[in-house]
């Protein structure tokens, strides 16, 4: 079976979960700026959200362009890691609406490991059915940025009871880490 179809659907689910993380932004009853200032903890949640959202549809694609082929267990993988990712307009809309406290941190924390744990099922489901010497298992190499995120949401759960400012600022830092373009697969494929 080619990835094309899994890619697609792929696509669109992740459209509707931004979608979602949208519609859950409800304008202020208020006419000034001072209006927008209790929205800040729910604009901010969003923001981080979509962005973790658009660094998994960037890796996403980038990995199905890697892929000749795709078997059962490559469907059923992408199928739950697309039920992580649709639970962050949930997860989101927690945080934001209780302003980053300690329980909705760590939660936020827990769907950001299982998306994160679930993408890593995906990658090594691939690589099982293209084999340790395809181009995929050679732009993957040892995944170390793969394994240092799940390590880093593992820590911000654990720290999110005690300090939520600091498990959320693991968050972003762990985004900032995925924002810089992974050009592994880009460089295996252009050989």
């Amino acid at each position: 079976m080619e990835s094309n179809r899994l890619e697609a659907f792929s696509d669109g689910v992740l459209a509707i979960i931004i979608t979602i993380m949208v519609l859950e932004l409800k304008p202020p009853h208020g006419a000034d700026w001072a209006a927008l200032t209790p929205l800040l903890p729910v604009f901010t949640s969003y923001v981080l959200s979509f962005v973790y959202v658009g660094i998994y549809w960037n890796n996403h694609h980038h990995l199905m362009k890697a892929t000749d082929r795709i078997g059962g267990g490559v469907l059923w993988a992408n199928l739950h890691l697309l039920f992580w990712l649709s639970l962050v307009p949930f997860a989101a809309g927690y945080l934001g609406e209780n302003h980053f406290a300690a329980a909705p941190t760590a939660f936020y924390g827990i769907i950001l490991l299982m998306s994160g744990l679930a993408y890593s099922i995906l990658v090594r489901s691939l690589l099982g059915h293209h084999g340790a010497d395809s181009a995929l298992a050679r732009a993957i190499g040892r995944d170390r940025k793969g394994m240092l995120s799940l390590l880093l949401y593992a820590i911000a759960v654990a720290v999110a009871f005690l300090a939520p400012l600091v498990a959320n600022l693991i968050y972003v830092a762990v985004a900032i880490i995925w924002l810089v373009p992974d050009t592994r697969i880009e460089r295996e494929l252009t050989r």
